[in-house]
């Protein structure tokens, strides 16, 4: 006798006897139920299922608009609704419970429910989408709950939450304050003393940034893993490995960003995928109710809670989590096909302190314009020679926003991702440093769309850099705690890196603005902060620190042999006024609105990003 719409299913011919024992396997690994495993290990398509329940006479209920009495459910542990796809929903006039059920012929469900509650149970059909939608809307509370507060109430040193500490305002204020004072003393000598160490400060950090670039760029990548080893992988022996989609309003991508899952090299049954989607985003949802090919991924639906941001919903799918490792991709990310096998290698290879793994993001549409040739430059050195600098002198690495591997404890060791803080990814890189564990860089690339449009780009710079102030603000408000555990290496190169890219973009135009005041204008006032010693000091200053970022852009095609892009690197005095728009944006929202998630829009390139995927393997350039 059939005990689930399965069995049914393989005698009407949906599936054979052999996918079902492998719907077996898996289900018991992962404690799903038969039909849930079919729906998100891409067995089955939605169209299939829902023409197969209304062929067997189930009519799907629109289970999202009925009539709850939610006593029945918050008997139900979130999970276990989450894993089997139901939703007790109310009692009725005879005395049986009406239950919402992906899968209303699941006979071992229906015992399950009839012992917990005493009374008859009775099914009617719904959609899976539909009923993840309810249940996490209903019981996940307490998990989104834990998503924003967590690391606040464990470490709450670490937290982003208050964004200015009153030692930090008294500090900021009080700096001022002097400042104004002492320009009422004596004006002209300070002004000049300032003009000297802003432009010291910003030809320092440049300085340091080209070090870091020439130091990576003979760096030996010591985790170098080849395809001899991945190949040499036994199957049997991988782990499960989690990956996390976190999405908004990406209902046009969501058919590409399956596609380029599928292409990843990894037994299907150990793919742990979840979608977090906003309770909001019916868009998406939807989207993803109308694919028509199989997809190998899960649908978590994350409740509404303050603030909206990425790593908030990231740490509420932890929850839910099934890997022992685990990486995050955004919506329009494509990753080589090995990087999970590289991981696997790399992890196995390294020293347990090292927890985190960074592959390398670059861009499909490169070439599309000149912003596009810019944004490329800019993550070739930065991923390329930076990052491999940064760990070849054993400083703080600021995390990419996407294609980070995780060893799945370790994070959960960490408490996730910091819900305040507006590029968690650097925030989370620092305090894995903090904590004594390593970031290790693997030799992968992701390939991501390069923003084409100035104001989508400056949205999304801006966030950027405004996190970037987040974070330094969050890890120096203890400057003596924080030189105690990452030491003095760490400490300045913290402050050059993280604090330094900041600071660099706020003062660029007002140094640029004063030289070009004074040699165009001739202004006797302007002329009086500029006497030869400083001219000299400022103009060396501004001239060599963009003929050094212009040397690094340039520098960066040559690992990927990106030659085409070269004389573009002539142009980034032009690319850091952008930059510069940017952070003065990021300020102010860090002072009005500090966690607020600028949403970047994506898909708004017409390259094909199959058709536009080559890309230089790292190991081929060391």
């Amino acid at each position: 006798m059939p005990v689930s719409a399965l069995d049914n299913m393989v005698s009407v011919g949906l599936f054979d006897e052999n996918k079902l024992k492998e719907i077996e396997v898996i289900a018991s690994e992962f404690s799903y139920s038969y039909i849930k495993t079919a729906l998100n290990f891409g067995f089955l398509t939605r169209k299939k299922y829902v023409a197969f329940l209304e062929q067997e006479g189930f009519e799907l209920v629109a289970v999202r608009e009925e009539e709850m009495d939610e006593q029945y459910i918050e008997k139900c542990e979130l999970i276990e609704l989450n894993s089997i796809l139901y939703a007790p929903l109310r009692k009725m006039p005879d005395g049986a419970l009406l239950v919402a059920a992906a899968d209303p012929q699941d006979e071992k469900l229906k015992t399950l429910l009839t012992l917990r509650f005493n009374m008859p149970i009775r099914f009617v059909a719904a959609s899976d989408l539909d009923i993840t939608w309810l249940v996490h809307i209903k019981r996940g509370e307490y998990y989104v709950k834990e998503a924003v507060f967590s690391l606040m109430r464990k470490d709450p040193e670490q937290s982003g939450l208050i964004t200015f500490t009153d030692p930090q305002l008294i500090f900021i204020f009080g700096s001022i304050g002097i400042m104004v004072i002492l320009l009422f003393i004596s004006f002209l000598k300070v002004a000049m003393v300032l003009n000297v160490v802003f432009s010291v400060a910003f030809f320092g950090t440049i300085l340091f940034k080209l070090y870091l670039s020439l130091n990576g760029s003979k760096a030996e990548m010591k985790e170098l893993v080849n395809k001899a080893e991945t190949k040499a992988l036994e199957e049997d022996t991988l782990p499960v490995y989690t990956i996390l989609l976190p999405v908004y309003k990406e209902d046009k991508l969501i058919r590409k960003l399956i596609w380029n899952l599928r292409s990843l090299d990894y037994p299907r049954g150990k793919l742990d995928v979840k979608l977090l989607i906003e309770e909001d985003d019916d868009k998406t949802l939807n989207a993803v109710r109308n694919l028509d090919f199989p997809a190998n991924f899960e649908t978590i639906v994350v409740p509404f809670h303050m603030p909206k941001t990425k790593p908030k919903a990231c740490n509420y799918g932890l929850h839910f989590c099934r890997g022992e490792y685990l990486a995050i991709y955004d919506a329009e990310d494509v990753p080589d096909s090995d990087q999970l096998k590289k991981c696997v290698v790399l992890f196995r290879k390294l020293p347990p302190e090292f927890v985190v793994l960074q592959g390398a993001l670059n861009y499909f549409n490169k070439n599309e314009n000149m912003l596009t040739r810019m944004f490329t430059l800019e993550y070739t050195y930065w991923f390329d020679y930076m990052l491999p600098g940064l760990m070849s002198l054993d400083i703080p690495i600021p995390l990419g926003g996407t294609s980070n591997h995780f060893k799945f404890n370790k994070l959960m060791e960490l408490g996730g991702w910091d819900p305040f803080n507006v590029t968690e990814d650097a925030d989370l890189g620092v305090r894995v440093f903090e904590k004594g564990f390593k970031v290790g860089i693997v030799n992968s690339t992701t390939l991501e769309e390069a923003n084409n449009e100035p104001f989508n780009w400056i949205r999304q710079r801006s966030r950027w850099i405004k996190g970037y102030m987040q974070t330094t603000l969050v890890h120096m408000r203890n400057p003596a705690r924080l030189i105690r555990r990452i030491g003095w290496r760490g400490f300045l190169g913290f402050n050059f890196f993280i604090a330094g890219t900041s600071i660099t973009f706020l003062l660029y135009p007002i140094l640029l603005s004063f030289l070009l005041v004074y040699a165009i204008v001739k202004l006797t006032f302007v002329a009086s902060l500029f006497p030869d010693w400083v001219l000299y000091i400022a103009t060396f200053n501004l001239v060599a620190g963009n003929t050094m970022m212009i040397y690094v852009n340039m520098l960066s095609v040559f690992k990927r042999r990106y030659y085409e892009l070269i004389l573009f690197g002539a142009l980034n005095p032009l690319y850091w006024i952008m930059h510069s728009i940017a952070a003065y944006k990021g300020l102010w929202q860090l002072i009005y609105k500090p966690f607020y998630w600028e949403k970047t829009n994506h898909g708004l390139t017409k390259v094909s990003s199959s058709g536009n995927a080559a890309v230089t393997p790292l190991e081929t350039v060391q």
